[in-house]
């Protein structure tokens, strides 16, 4: 029995921003990891110092790629904005909880180093999601203008 799987123009483009992600994802990660150790080992800071810092670099590395290459589209334009601004948000929220789950293995006795292994495997998935259909939509929703009442 023969069985023929055609990929869509559509499952295409799907699985191709899939490994541009991953890429971009693998930039974020070891830019950051390496920062990380740079800032924990050779300066030694603290984990919440190393941590965050190296997050900023990680995500500002992140941003770009995923934004002019990943989730590239034309009707991105004029909306830089609003998707740095929901970007932020996500971000933060990653910290937080990139933070909790290092935090958290750490006192299982894993090391930091081993707990960004563990947590970037979840926010491999969580971020895909949020960045396609929040952070970098294909479409997004016309800006809502105010009318101005005209007194007479």
């Amino acid at each position: 029995m023969y069985i023929s799987m055609r990929i869509t123009k559509k499952l295409r483009t799907l699985l191709v921003q899939i490994v541009e992600y991953m890429i971009a994802g693998g930039a974020y990660f070891w830019v950051g990891y390496a920062a990380f150790f740079a800032f924990d080992k050779g300066l030694g800071w603290n984990l919440f110092a190393a941590v965050m810092v190296s997050n900023l670099i990680g995500w500002t590395v992140n941003f770009i790629l995923q934004r002019y290459w990943v989730f590239k589209n034309p009707h991105a334009k004029g909306h830089m904005g609003e998707a740095t601004s929901r970007y932020i948000v996500i971000t933060l929220v990653n910290f937080g909880l990139n933070y909790g789950i290092i935090w958290a293995l750490e006192g299982v006795g894993i090391t930091p180093y081993i707990g960004q292994f563990i947590s970037s495997g979840f926010f491999t998935v969580w971020n895909f999601l949020w960045y396609k259909y929040w952070v970098f939509p294909e479409r997004y929703s016309k800006p809502k203008v105010l009318k101005r009442r005209v007194r007479r």
